[in-house]
């Protein structure tokens, strides 16, 4: 469901563009969508045919997405599983200090090697409601003050929708468009629209290694844009907009984390408007990858810092819960597949009780 779709359904009970407003900013907070005002009830602003035609509205709205279970973690973020209308899920994640982390697709194409979301592969994308709605769930338990598109999801796959519910947030959802970052691995089509929107969000790119045959292999269906010239582009767009540029830069031991990466990134990013961000690898028993020890992290972080690199450490929220992006929704998955399986396999193997057997 897009946005648009929703505001077409309320034209269609007679809703007029001052009633439309405010029922969209009563749904974005969490709200019932015929509350009022501190100076207006909604009994007094409404014509009756648009509240007795809120119901089936209000009964569609719910059913793009539901909360399926909640996991909080000790950093005091709290992930969520979503699940949308047609039985796929994402996950969102309430981060501290009124963040609040997105996904734009069920699954991603992108298949970074490091990223449990990309194993899946590109499920399905989200419509730009359905995105809205993952703020909605959240706001329903905290205050959200900052949105980040870094979910499941490459929102450059999904550029219109993710654009619209940028606008939908920036607009009805009362939230600053710096605090609305949009994460990609960059793509041509993101450097293209984002200077033409109304509500031009914070830009993250996801940058990882400042080789282009390591990047190749590390994000192998990312386009093939060179480190070097991302970073160029980037600085292009945080000139524009005058707000710097977070670099995402996933830690994996002994790949990415080592002194000719860090000297290399000096070189790329020195004088440019951006941040850094160190993410270690959020890794789990018996994987590929895994965290540098954390006395390394600090000694990177040092470096860079005493060579001019702004460098903050970014752990990825829910560790303690095994909760990287991916992770809950991939559990959830496995699960679910086992339960049909075993379901399958009672039905094959019950006995047959509908009539007399054919055995001899």
């Amino acid at each position: 469901m897009r946005i648009r779709e929703l505001h077409q359904s309320l034209a269609d009970i007679g809703a007029r563009p001052c009633h439309v407003g405010r029922i969209t900013r009563a749904w974005l907070k969490g709200i019932a969508l015929d509350a009022g005002t501190r100076r207006q009830k909604g009994e007094d602003y409404f014509p009756v045919r648009v509240r007795d035609g809120l119901a089936p509205v209000a009964a569609r709205l719910d059913a793009l997405a539901r909360v399926r279970s909640q996991h909080p973690a000790a950093d005091g973020s709290l992930r969520l599983l979503v699940e949308l209308e047609d039985g796929q899920m994402v996950e969102s994640v309430l981060l501290p200090r009124g963040g609040l982390c997105v996904s734009s697709q069920v699954g991603c194409a992108v298949g970074c090697a490091f990223c449990m979301t990309g194993k899946s592969g590109l499920l399905r994308q989200l419509g730009s409601a359905e995105i809205a709605a993952q703020v909605v769930l959240a706001r329903r338990l905290r205050a959200v003050k900052k949105v980040v598109f870094m979910g499941m999801g490459e929102p450059a796959h999904n550029l219109d929708n993710v654009l619209e519910a940028i606008h939908l947030l920036g607009t009805d959802g009362n939230i600053g468009h710096k605090n609305l970052v949009l994460s990609t691995v960059g793509d041509s089509r993101v450097f293209e629209q984002l200077p033409k929107q109304a509500i031009r969000p914070a830009l993250a790119l996801s940058l990882h290694t400042t080789r282009a045959d390591l990047r190749a292999e590390l994000l192998p269906r990312a386009p093939r844009i060179d480190p070097a010239d991302l970073i160029e582009q980037g600085e292009a767009y945080a000139r524009l907009g005058g707000y710097p540029i977070q670099y995402q830069w996933t830690l994996l031991a002994g790949i990415n984390d080592t002194r000719d990466e860090m000297d290399a990134l000096v070189r790329l990013m020195k004088g440019k408007y951006g941040v850094l961000n160190l993410i270690p690898y959020n890794s789990l028993e018996n994987d590929t990858f895994q965290r540098p020890d954390p006395a390394h992290i600090a000694a990177m972080r040092r470096h860079l810092h005493d060579n001019g690199i702004l460098t903050k450490i970014r752990d990825s929220a829910g560790q303690d819960i095994d909760g990287g992006c991916g992770q809950l929704r991939a559990r959830a998955a496995e699960t679910l597949d086992t339960s049909r399986l075993s379901r399958r396999r009672q039905h094959v193997l019950a006995p047959d009780t509908s009539g007399p057997s054919n055995r001899v």
